[in-house]
């Protein structure tokens, strides 16, 4: 997977720049590529990192509710008498 989303950035980024070399030379088609990288980066890229970030992880240990639930915890513990 990290191979895969490596080659996916590599490409992007080469799109990306050859995007801006062609847009430069005046070539509308410069405007095209760079908003298929855009589009890759966005549905294709940051869905797989994600994936790969998050796989085989407990998610309910990211949740505000335990946060809440400690701070209230130590807001009673230093609470003065």
């Amino acid at each position: 997977m990290k191979y895969i989303i490596s080659t996916v950035l590599v490409i992007v980024l080469g799109m990306l720049t050859y995007g801006y070399y062609i847009k430069s030379s005046g070539d509308t088609n410069g405007e095209i590529i760079i908003g298929i990288a855009v589009l890759i980066v966005a549905f294709i890229l940051m869905p797989l990192f994600i994936f790969h970030r998050y796989k085989n992880k407990n998610l309910t240990e990211f949740r505000l509710d335990k946060w809440f639930e400690k701070l209230t915890e130590n807001e009673k513990k230093n609470k003065p008498n």
